[in-house]
């Protein structure tokens, strides 16, 4: 498909002396105001340039530049302004909303296009440059996912229960995390933020490669010096970490680091290691330290059965698992259908 320029002129002269000008190079679509504008703009995916008179009936060209932001698309299409008489502050507002230069009337028309095929060309192999940037981090996200997996999977043949463990704890940390999100303006964060917590958490226990296997697997009750070195768990994973950042997307090593050491702290400061309380710990780390003890709870382990899902919910509340976040515990009990049909797909799967 040729690529095409948009002219977009209440004066049919004006748009005939134009399309006569680029009639050789591109496809010429016509529009008479801002209305048939934004229909050719939303229809066609081949327009290259726009030229838009800023002065017209009913829609004028300041609608159209606003439909361009709106839509994303003027930081792709460069869009010109066809002008006699236009105001100095008109001109700066089209600016403003992303013009890239001024027509001036009478037409010039061998200079206008050397101009514009100039700036069109500009765009283009911008728009190529950022297709292939836009490859380059899909591919590096990937990587960055399968390096966390390969984490992940290590866990799982040190420590039979962490493997499933880790893939439950993404499903409930996106539940919760959104749920906060929406729910509370100070802990927002945007849905590609919150897809990087979810991948962070999966290593949120990756330091228990490092715990010996007498503890980590142990059947019963850890002795009081067991659990000291059990806690290491926390710091052991940071030191694994900082061993990799130059293989991690810096965010997700951002957020996995912080949730590595302080999934266990707790709303009181009671928690470990640092002994933080409040709002000193992140609301990653406190998200996914809510989703670790619903699930250490709902699960079996050497050392205990499984709890039922209602019961966990109200061991939770009741603080029986340490205290944490009210805002938190707030969405975690206004996701809780979420969270329990989560628990029951994971079995069914």
């Amino acid at each position: 498909m040729n690529s095409a320029i948009l002219i977009v002129d209440d004066m049919e002269i004006n748009r005939a002396i134009l399309a006569e000008g680029f009639k050789d190079g591109y496809e010429i679509l016509e529009a008479e105001n801002g209305l048939q504008a934004i229909e050719l703009l939303d229809k066609n995916t081949n327009i290259a340039a726009v030229l838009l008179d800023l002065i017209m009936p009913g829609m004028g060209g300041m609608d159209v530049l606003k439909h361009l932001n709106d839509n994303g698309k003027i930081l792709h299409i460069p869009v010109f302004i066809i002008t006699a008489e236009s105001s100095e502050k008109m001109l700066m507002d089209a600016y403003n909303l992303g013009a890239v230069d001024v027509i001036s009337k009478p037409f010039m028309m061998n200079f206008l296009r050397c101009r514009i095929g100039n700036i069109i060309e500009l765009y283009r192999h911008r728009n190529d440059l950022e297709e292939v940037v836009n490859e380059q981090v899909e591919r590096l996200n990937k990587v960055n996912l399968s390096m966390v997996e390969t984490l992940a999977t290590l866990i799982e043949f040190r420590d039979c229960e962490s493997g499933e463990h880790v893939k439950r704890i993404c499903g409930l940390t996106d539940i919760l995390m959104t749920a906060v999100s929406e729910m509370y303006p100070e802990y927002y964060l945007p849905r590609g933020e919150i897809e990087k917590v979810v991948t962070a958490s999966i290593l949120h226990d990756v330091g228990k490669i490092a715990i010996p296997d007498g503890i980590l697997n142990k059947p019963g009750r850890l002795t009081k010096e067991e659990f000291e070195v059990m806690k290491q768990h926390t710091t052991r994973g940071c030191d694994i970490l900082t061993r990799i950042p130059s293989v991690m997307n810096e965010d997700i090593y951002r957020y996995s680091y912080d949730i590595c050491r302080h999934h266990h702290e707790r709303w009181d400061g009671r928690g470990y290691p640092d002994g933080l309380a409040g709002d000193e710990i992140s609301i990653w780390a406190q998200v996914v330290a809510v989703a670790d003890v619903y699930d250490a709870l709902v699960s079996p382990r050497v050392y205990k059965a499984a709890f039922d899902f209602d019961t966990a919910v109200k061991m939770i509340n009741n603080g029986e698992c340490g205290t944490f976040n009210p805002k938190i515990l707030n969405a975690f009990n206004v996701s809780a259908e979420k969270i329990r049909r989560g628990e029951n797909d994971t079995e069914n799967s």
